[in-house]
């Protein structure tokens, strides 16, 4: 099998130009080619005048590959390496089976490794089941009835189950073909598998989860839902067991001798709690903002010309950031394409904004975070926690500020860059679903970070042409993009101060995103497998 890079294929091009582009590349007949996959497929919107895709592919040709390896360059045209998933052996002999805190993607992928390996893990999940869950926020978004337990951040598949599914990565650790690979055979859209900017979609996940979950169940694990950590049992610096609420609210002791944290950027309290039982924990940066809103035919001009609104094209993305040589710069983040700003709180009296597309990412705005770091040495001290109390004080703020009834602040951009309040809209419609009170978000976020921001909009603004949009809406404040704090663990994924504590994924301050924190969930589930005490 040979791999083929850079084949350049029209918008409305199919197989029939696929094989052709890889006969020129390969400099052969056409017949020659037997099979081909595409293993990547990009935009190149570079020229808006002339729009194409280019893909990679698997090509599988009729006589020996050494003779076209021998007239074709070495950068497009190489043999193909198939992916190969080789878990390590299982060492682990105790009798005690494995427990994960937590169901978002670290949770989920660690469960079905565990599972696999047929070490029967049973998974604590403080939220319930998807289908429930996704009627609590419904819930929460036309009654205002907050459920601190089951909510866009608590349950099953975790926060990133309400958000637009995005699966790009910075990491380059094999596994995340394992993730995608698994991903799709239970519901995920072919198309991951192959797409250099691949996403699931907010309607699509939560059908993709439960089949995880029942593969995990099949395997021998269990999933709790409704299920809290409570405490950790340590003696002689291990851990001997875990105290769970469940959901009639009973303290129950299950003993354990391995826990893998997966409990997300939003658990504050599980967080709090196990600072209070001695376990070590350093302050994180992170980053606070705010939705920026635009219309979905704006953004698509913008970024495919006269192709925009093009079936084989959707939505449109972009990715854009500012950073001076000195000082803090901005950047966008977890843009959704035809897609909605939400109401994503976990805590009573306090606010904070998201952002969810659905698989055709076809809604009337597109939108996404833009963002300013936040270093520890602008937190408000150097307690451990003081990230987490300040994310706390800008949500209380905000709820404050929209009146108390999630009701988030607003701000039209150009009035944001002039810095007075909007007493009105324009022409893009907000589509928060608990509804938005036009003013000053500089009255929510902090002066540091509002100047930032300000700034960050006209140079933007160069990058994206309309993305200053005087009528494009600013929702505050986007708090939750990582954790703040990173629960220390060594070489092995384990606490140092007490042994079979796995802390892992983005809760713990070592992942960031879907994919990343699938990866992770893996690796400390290996951890588990090889730790033979």
């Amino acid at each position: 099998m040979l791999k083929v890079t850079e084949l350049k294929i029209p918008l409305n091009g199919g197989h029939t130009e696929l094989v052709s582009a890889a006969a020129r590349a390969l400099k052969c007949r056409e017949e020659r080619i037997k099979s081909i996959a595409v293993t990547r497929k990009s935009v190149d919107s570079r020229d808006k005048e002339d729009i194409f895709f280019v893909c990679n592919a698997e090509v599988q040709v009729d006589g020996e590959e050494s003779d076209i390896l021998a007239k074709c360059s070495p950068t497009r045209v190489s043999i193909a390496e198939p992916f190969a998933y080789t878990p390590p052996p299982v060492r682990r002999g105790s009798p005690f089976r494995p427990v994960i805190a937590g169901f978002g993607p670290a949770g989920i992928f660690s469960a079905l490794t565990l599972a696999q390996a047929g070490l029967r893990p049973v998974v604590l999940e403080r939220g319930r089941d998807v289908d429930a869950r996704a009627a609590d926020v419904g819930r929460f978004w036309q009654k205002r009835e907050l459920d601190e337990n089951s909510n866009m951040q608590f349950g099953e598949g975790g926060a990133g189950t309400f958000s637009d599914g995005k699966l790009t990565t910075g990491i380059k650790d094999k596994l995340c073909r394992k993730v995608f690979l698994d991903l799709a055979a239970n519901g995920a859209p072919e198309e991951i598998l192959y797409s250099a900017k691949p996403h699931i979609g907010t309607d699509k996940l939560g059908n993709t989860v439960k089949s995880i979950r029942k593969k995990i169940i099949s395997l021998g694990g269990e999933v709790r839902f409704e299920s809290r950590l409570v405490k950790l049992i340590i003696a002689n610096g291990a851990i001997h067991g875990i105290t769970y609420a469940d959901r009639h609210g009973r303290e129950i002791d299950f003993e354990t001798d391995a826990l893998i944290l997966a409990i997300g950027h939003s658990a504050r309290d599980t967080v709090e709690t196990l600072y209070a039982q001695g376990i070590k924990m350093i302050q994180k940066p992170f980053s606070v903002g705010a939705r920026i809103e635009h219309p979905r035919e704006m953004i698509d001009k913008a970024q495919y010309g006269s192709f925009a609104g093009h079936a084989a094209l959707g939505a449109a993305e972009y990715k854009l950031a500012c950073h001076p040589p000195h000082g803090r710069g901005a950047y966008t983040f977890c843009m959704c394409p035809g897609g909605t700003v939400v109401t994503a709180s976990s805590e009573k009296g306090g606010l904070v904004v998201n952002g969810m597309s659905e698989y055709t990412r076809s809604r009337e705005n597109s939108n996404s975070a833009l963002l300013v770091g936040i270093d520890t040495q602008n937190f408000p001290d150097k307690h451990p926690l003081a990230g987490i109390r300040l994310q706390r004080e800008l949500e209380q703020k905000a709820f404050a500020f929209g009146g108390g009834d999630y009701t988030a602040p607003a701000q039209l951009v150009g009035d944001f860059i002039k810095s007075i309040p909007s007493s009105k809209l324009g022409g893009v419609k907000p589509s928060c679903p608990t509804g938005v009170k036009m003013g000053s978000i500089r009255d929510v976020l902090p002066n540091n970070v509002t100047d930032i921001m300000a700034d960050a909009l006209g140079k933007m603004n160069r990058q994206l042409n309309g993305f200053a949009m005087p009528e494009a809406v600013l929702t505050a404040p986007e708090t939750r993009s990582s954790s703040p704090v990173r629960i220390l663990r060594d070489e092995f994924y384990q606490t140092e101060e007490v042994r079979g504590l796995f802390p892992c994924g983005e809760g713990a301050g070592y992942a960031g995103g879907i994919v990343s924190a699938a990866v992770d969930g893996i690796r400390c589930a290996f951890a588990v497998m090889e730790d033979d005490g």
